[in-house]
């Protein structure tokens, strides 16, 4: 059993491109940069840059939805492939076939955020839920409020 799984996120370096196959097929490119976790001390940070392919209803969602500078995260296969460009020489590419394409948490200006698609997504194009639907817990049924009232030495740790 073979195992080709990516996830990303990085900001994306342009706007999506979609194009439209001679057989009817939507195809989505863009790019995102990635920084890298670590960085020298006294050196600028780092980024890599991924090549990304979505096709059909994800591709369509991209192109929609997203722009140049935008917050991805990407999960799909990574590919490689050779064609042979106009001067004649063998190109080599590889990419990444996005299954998948989120906003990440970053705040819209629509106040929408986590918004996705996948390909197997029923709900592609749905909005995301209203602000006010998911409120965070009270103090006092936190389970840090817990902690503090009781004592520590009921606890194994």
């Amino acid at each position: 059993m073979a195992f080709n799984r990516v996830i990303l996120m990085g900001r994306l370096t342009r706007d999506p491109e979609l194009k439209t196959t001679p057989s009817g097929v939507s195809v989505c490119t863009f790019s995102i940069a990635v920084d890298r976790r670590f960085q020298t001390k006294g050196e600028e940070k780092k980024a890599d840059f991924f090549n990304i392919v979505a096709w059909r209803q994800t591709g369509e969602f991209v192109s929609r939805y997203f722009k140049k500078g935008n917050m991805v995260l990407v999960e799909g296969e990574l590919q490689t492939r050779q064609y042979t460009n106009k001067d004649g020489q063998n190109v080599n590419v590889t990419e990444i076939v996005a299954d998948q394409v989120c906003f990440t948490g970053e705040k819209t200006g629509n106040g929408g955020s986590g918004s996705y698609y996948s390909s197997g997504d029923p709900g592609y194009g749905t909005p995301p839920p209203e602000s006010g639907s998911h409120s965070a817990p009270s103090e006092n049924n936190s389970p840090a409020a817990d902690f503090s009232s009781a004592d520590s030495d009921a606890y194994p740790f």
